[in-house]
């Protein structure tokens, strides 16, 4: 694990979660966006600064009551800058490569960020590494390997706002540590190079952004 870690140095990895809205007929509309930056400080990684906001959708999307989960309600959606000004408020955080995104079923946020990747071009291009694939590696003969399943196999506590951006983000983190460390154990990667082979996944092509489309990652954060 030790030497893992010194080959990781110098990457920051950022663990995004989106909440969405999925009307019938047409892409998913993110309604909430969270993002934590992990960094290698003394053979571990550490959090380096955070970033949330809610996401306004189209107003033509309806939004109902089972989509407003732990406080979330439709008065603040609306109020919410589009996903274009957050994304863009996002992606200008990020000004220290190299990166990679991590995420839990990366290809679901993939497609949420090419949709806007004129908005924000370095979360456009940077790589995911899918935490789902990693588990698929580590655990063998799971029946599934959701976040709810993987967070029982690993004794991590359930968030209180589970289903909210941040709370998953977080405990998507405490996944990522948990499968970098046995993953290393078992010698399935000692390098970024060997994670981006075992668990990674090219950024997807710009979609259409023709949609109606806070602050700093790393400082202050907006809801």
């Amino acid at each position: 694990m030790t030497v893992l870690m010194d080959n990781l140095r110098g990457t920051t990895f950022v663990v995004i979660d989106f909440e969405a809205l999925t009307p019938t007929g047409r892409p998913a509309e993110p309604t909430e966006v969270a993002a934590l930056a992990l960094v290698v400080r003394d053979g571990r990684l550490v959090e380096d600064g955070r970033f949330e906001s809610l996401i306004q959708p189209p107003a033509e999307v309806p939004i109902t009551p089972r989509d407003l989960v732990h406080g979330m309600s439709e008065a603040a959606l609306r109020r919410a800058p589009g996903p274009a000004a957050v994304l863009a408020r996002l992606d200008q955080c990020l000004t220290a490569p190299p990166y990679r995104l991590v995420a839990q079923h990366a290809s679901t946020e993939a497609g949420l960020i090419a949709r806007q990747r004129q908005h924000c071009p370095v979360l456009g291009s940077t790589p995911f590494l899918d935490t789902l694939k990693m588990a698929k590696q580590v655990i063998r003969g799971m029946s599934s390997y959701g976040l709810d399943a993987l967070l029982r196999y690993y004794g991590i506590a359930q968030p209180p706002g589970r289903h909210r951006a941040m709370p998953d983000v977080e405990v998507t983190a405490d996944l990522f540590r948990r499968l970098l460390c046995d993953g290393a154990g078992a010698g399935h990667w000692s390098t970024l190079l060997d994670l981006d082979a075992a668990a990674g996944l090219r950024p997807k092509p710009e979609t259409s952004v023709d949609v109606p489309v806070q602050e700093s990652l790393f400082g202050v954060q907006e809801a």
